[in-house]
């Protein structure tokens, strides 16, 4: 299991890995955010992991968090439906991500050798279309352990 990150960003995005410049650091005026419920999230993955290993398809992953969670008595929505809006109009396309958790973090989780930009940019998409603070992303193809990564939506100074 990797630990978190140091640093902090006061606007823009954070993620708990080391991999884009632009991307360090997991706090928030020196809080990490929702320290509890995402520990909570991120032990119930790896115990998914431990039970099943790495190699199955990213449903079968799904599925085995969705019983996890209630035993665990998480609090999660399934594959909850994001829409999108232009102008304050909203758009027929919708985002899905894996699920919400507490409803307030989204879980985005992948069955792949290597995390990769757009699995990362499809989760900031996400926190951007919600205005949610927490995003978490976990990799149960991975080996030996399962890969997860923390990003942080820090409100910008930019006004729209």
């Amino acid at each position: 299991m990797q630990g978190y990150g140091r640093g902090s960003k006061r606007c823009g995005w954070s993620q708990r890995s080391s991999r884009p410049p632009e991307a360090k650091g997991i706090r928030v005026a020196g809080e990490i955010v929702f320290k509890e419920e995402s520990y909570r999230i991120v032990g119930a993955c790896f115990e998914v992991y431990r039970r099943m290993g790495n190699g199955f398809l990213e449903a079968v992953y799904q599925e085995c968090l969705a019983i996890e969670f209630a035993k665990q008595k998480i609090p999660f929505e399934e594959k909850p439906r994001l829409w999108l809006e232009y102008k304050g109009q909203k758009l027929r396309h919708e985002y899905q991500p894996d699920f919400l958790c507490f409803e307030q973090i989204i879980l985005e989780i992948k069955a792949v050798k290597r995390l990769t930009g757009e699995h990362r940019a499809q989760l900031i998409n996400y926190l951007k279309t919600t205005g949610k603070q927490l995003g978490l992303l976990v990799n149960f193809g991975a080996h030996p352990k399962a890969e997860n990564e923390r990003f942080v939506n820090q409100p910008s100074s930019r006004t729209s």
